[in-house]
């Protein structure tokens, strides 16, 4: 009898598991949630202040009657990544919607550049506005291969805008570089990367 102590011992011990400490788990949920939320709180905190500090732009100007009866030069179907100070390529610019990332339809024609985002705010810029056009790779902190994005170069009010865009088809990029700096008349001027040299 005193032989099978030992084996009940062991069994017993082998039985026997660590309890979960459910009440600490749960703390530690609670505060990556906690943690995750008040990050999210900051980066709209500063997506507000931004949009005040830029609430002197003007408004966009609106796509207008008669255009759609225009010869269209280009079309384009990709998406809008974002708008910067142009020469700026990480200074976001988040007034009247253009921070907001969206699907794009661009349709260039004699009169300006239509901008139609679904699920955002659309935008006009006429032909008087329009400056230039390239292909770079890297805008407010999204970075694409070489030439992955057009970026068109615009003013609005008193202030350059660099605008970037990638279509569904990236080889008709130098399509459109060509047809906005036709149109701007500064074919021939080769403009440069904002990130040359930063991004590589």
């Amino acid at each position: 009898m005193t032989t099978l102590n030992p084996l009940h011992l062991l069994a017993a011990e082998q039985k026997s598991a660590e309890v979960t400490d459910w009440s600490a788990r749960v703390s530690w949920v609670l505060g990556l949630i906690v943690f995750i939320a008040f990050v999210y709180w900051l980066m709209r905190q500063g997506w507000k202040w931004r949009a005040r500090l830029q609430s002197g732009l003007p408004e966009l100007a609106t796509t207008p009657a008669g255009f759609a009866d225009g010869e269209r030069l280009l079309t384009l179907t990709g998406r809008y990544h974002a708008s910067t100070t142009a020469g700026q390529w990480l200074d976001r610019i988040v007034a009247h919607g253009l921070g907001t990332r969206s699907r794009v339809e661009l349709t260039l024609t004699a009169q300006g550049l239509d901008v139609v985002r679904p699920g955002a705010a659309d935008f006009f810029v006429p032909a008087a506005a329009l400056r230039e056009a390239r292909l770079d790779t890297a805008l407010a902190g999204k970075v694409l291969p070489e030439g992955g994005l057009l970026v068109i170069t615009w003013a609005h009010g008193d202030q350059l805008i660099d605008s970037g865009f990638r279509s569904d088809h990236a080889a008709e990029h130098q399509a459109w570089v060509d047809a906005v700096d036709h149109l701007t008349g500064s074919a021939g001027t080769n403009p440069t990367s904002t990130t040359e040299g930063t991004v590589r």
